[in-house]
């Protein structure tokens, strides 16, 4: 197999699929790049919120009278002063900026403070009096659905209930030679970023607002914080990029409405609020921990027949985005498998801990946890090579996947598992197992997984850039996704350059910025290359076409594209399906301490469908970063949480995977053209992380016995290894 750089040698092309450096690499490896909370303003003020007390409870009463009178307070604020919108969230608004009458997790916010320092802020919340009547904290999904349960909110606990049903389950189970099951359930994964929440925000002289805050969708921002202060969202500038990580836990409002209400109580001074770690956990949303009871059928000459599950999702306290969440695990619930008969119901339930929402992999990871376990199971008990029985079932272009969905886009899963199962990894799996050494046990496992790429069908998708030639006889590229630290700009740059004829470094890349760029979408969905790309080829074209024309400079030119959709429908699940997807496989070889159950992940292989690929450094720095996160979740991250209130406060009590827990990786672009995206790529933020998290159960299985609960810690690994022992 050759090579991405050997295959990049004879394609015509100039820039796209060469290894371009990161243009903001070196602004951002020494250090001279300003993050939001590294900017300084002279006569600042400084912000602090006030958090819930009870994970559950009325509030009686809130004093504020001590904390104002507090010199060098500047202001306190509670519900009252909120002059529009109490409420926020980008589906339905049901979380309060500021709670008025009840609070519903810890990381509820109750008042605000802005003083002339941070030590003072912090004072003045401690003078302010809040009188609570407790009630009892719903912590339990199940629980939660059970008759009588304390209600989170006045329409009850269940948010949501998403059900895809299709062909005849119960006879295809009768009639199957093989039927496995199992109960799997998953953590509430932290992002972790390095850069917690945080910003600042300015009343300018003429009255409009200036927001810099991190943040994954600057224009939705923009418009949830003109909601809250009834103001046109024109005059509200949100300046939102660069990131310091975000993976989908800046998607939703974080400092943006806080900055923005006390902006205009500080008579036009800049305010800062930047939380610490503790407060980012207490407050940051999370991933949703699931619950999947699920069932697999099998013919005996290794056919998928059918697939029947029960997914019951911990939303915690508010929506946010746990709807699209759910509609995505149930879409891929059957995975990239034809599977002719499914029946899925998914369940969205309310509960005091915390809140969950966007996180790489959006409800994916999951899924994928739970059927790739089954689909090992079942060629376990068949007798038949796992991954022989993964490439019989997946499915190819112009077939009906497991969601009843024919695909019509590109698609190369098959490929995918063939690039694993022809690698140095699998070909010596089992002479690795052999050569364990003593008190060790080793096994290899693999998986495979698909993601959506955009917001699916039935919701509007739209990208936007602008590419402008100055005066000066540059080239500025504006375009709307964020760079959170996969490196975006630097494609924009070389599809952009593509087209114009120049070199990546002689184009100036604007991202982030509601004042200069156009309204582009988020930077979610792994939609960053796909539709951001598409958007900055097409304002390209038109550049050249009028410096075609001889057109002088300055000059402007305007990209549009729209996402394609499905041309099918799931009905009753809005945003699915997805016209397009990404694609992997990925294998593991591990290591696991037979006196301790330590689990420690040696190599992986990831072989990625990502259409054609824009630049080989930037793909394989999204497929390391995925399986390691991967990693974490299967083995160790967990955010612990007890009553509704947080067990886990900080980091050095929650497990992250360092480098010394990072296993050797190789990355093996599969490409498969996609005809609707820019030079044929489509996204893979997020499908790179999703296989390796079944994939790391299925080996663990191999070497001891299987972990239907994850993070697989050692405690759990040593309890599957005895249970394995005592089977007879």
């Amino acid at each position: 197999m050759r090579s991405i750089d050997e295959r990049r040698s004879s394609d015509g092309f100039q820039w796209v699929g060469r290894r371009v450096p990161r243009l903001d690499g070196p602004e951002k490896v020494t250090g001279r790049t300003k993050y939001m909370t590294d900017l300084h303003f002279a006569n600042a003020a400084y912000g602090r919120v006030l958090r819930a007390a009870h994970p559950h409870a009325i509030i009686r009463r809130i004093e504020v009278s001590r904390a104002r009178a507090l010199p060098g307070v500047i202001c306190v604020l509670t519900a009252a002063d909120i002059p529009g919108l109490n409420g926020f969230g980008i589906i339905i608004q049901d979380q309060p900026v500021l709670a008025r009458e009840k609070v519903r997790m810890t990381g509820d916010a109750v008042a605000l403070v802005a003083a002339e320092s941070e030590e003072l802020a912090e004072q003045a919340l401690a003078l302010i009096e809040v009188d609570y009547e407790p009630l009892p904290a719903v912590t339990e999904p199940l629980q939660a659905l059970a008759p009588g349960a304390p209600p989170v909110h006045e329409g009850g606990n269940l948010l949501q209930r998403t059900t895809l049903c299709r062909g005849d389950v119960a006879r295809a189970f009768a009639e199957a030679d093989a039927v496995v099951e199992g109960t799997f359930e998953t953590p509430r994964q932290m992002h972790a970023f390095i850069e917690t929440e945080g910003g600042w925000a300015r009343l300018e002289p003429d009255g409009s607002l200036t927001i810099w805050c991190p943040a994954q969708a600057a224009y939705r921002d923009r418009l949830q914080v003109a909601r809250i202060l009834g103001w046109n969202p024109n005059r509200i500038r949100i300046i939102s990029s660069p990131l310091g990580g975000g993976f989908g836990g800046k998607d939703e409002l974080t400092v943006q409405h806080y900055l923005a209400l006390l902006a205009l109580h500080t008579g036009g001074r800049p305010v800062k609020l930047h939380y610490k770690r503790e407060e980012s956990v207490v407050a940051g949303i999370k991933r949703h921990p699931f619950r999947v009871e699920a069932w697999l059928g099998a013919n005996r000459d290794g056919t998928i027949t059918a697939l029947q599950a029960r997914i019951v999702v911990d939303k915690g306290a508010y929506a946010s985005l746990g709807p699209a969440v759910l509609n995505l695990a149930v879409e891929h619930i059957a995975g990239p498998y034809k599977v002719e008969h499914v029946a899925v119901e998914g369940l969205l339930v309310y509960t005091n801990n915390g809140t969950n929402g966007a996180f790489r992999g959006f409800g994916v990871p999951q899924t994928c946890f739970a059927l790739e376990s089954l689909v090992e199971m079942a060629a376990e008990r068949l007798g038949i090579d796992p991954l022989a029985l993964r490439k019989q079932n997946v499915v190819r272009r112009g077939e009906v996947d497991g969601a009843g969905h024919r695909i019509e886009s590109s698609v190369a899963v098959w490929e995918c598992l063939d690039a694993v199962e022809r690698s140095s990894l699998w070909e010596g799996r089992a002479e690795w197992v052999a050569a364990a050494p003593a008190g060790k046990l080793r096994g290899y496992g693999v998986a495979c997984g698909v993601h959506g790429v955009g917001l699916g069908k039935g919701v509007p998708d739209f990208a936007n850039a602008a590419v402008e030639l100055t005066a000066e006889g540059r080239f500025r590229l504006l375009v709307a996704p964020q760079e959170i630290g996969q490196g975006n700009g630097t494609i924009y740059a070389q599809m952009a350059a593509e087209v114009l004829g120049c070199a990546p470094d002689e184009i100036e890349v604007v991202q982030g910025d509601t004042g200069q760029v156009p309204d582009g979408g988020t930077v979610t969905a792994s939609r960053g290359t796909y539709a951001g790309g598409m958007a900055t080829v097409n304002a390209a074209k038109k550049m050249a076409t009028l410096l075609g024309q001889g057109a002088p400079p300055p000059l402007r030119a305007e990209g549009y594209f729209i996402l394609p959709q499905a041309a099918g429908a799931l009905p009753g699940i809005i945003g699915a399906p997805h016209h397009v997807c990404g694609y992997a496989a990925q294998a593991v070889l591990l290591e696991v301490d037979a006196l301790t159950g330590e689990t420690r992940v040696e190599r992986v292989v990831s072989a990625i469908d990502c259409g054609r690929v824009i630049n080989p450094t930037g793909l394989e720095g999204q497929s390391e970063g995925g399986v390691v996160m991967g990693v974490g979740f299967a083995l160790c991250e967990d955010t612990l949480m007890e009553g509704g209130l947080h067990r886990t406060r900080n980091l050095t009590t929650y497990i992250l995977p360092t480098t010394c827990e990072t296993p050797a990786i190789e990355t093996i672009a599969v490409e498969s053209c996609e005809e609707t995206g820019p030079f044929g790529a489509k996204g893979i933020g997020e499908v790179v992380m999703v296989p390796v998290v079944a994939a790391i159960p299925n080996a663990i299985a191999r070497a001891t016995g299987r972990v239907f609960r994850l993070p697989a810690t050692p405690e759990r690994v040593w309890a599957a290894m005895r249970k394995e022992a005592q089977q007879p």
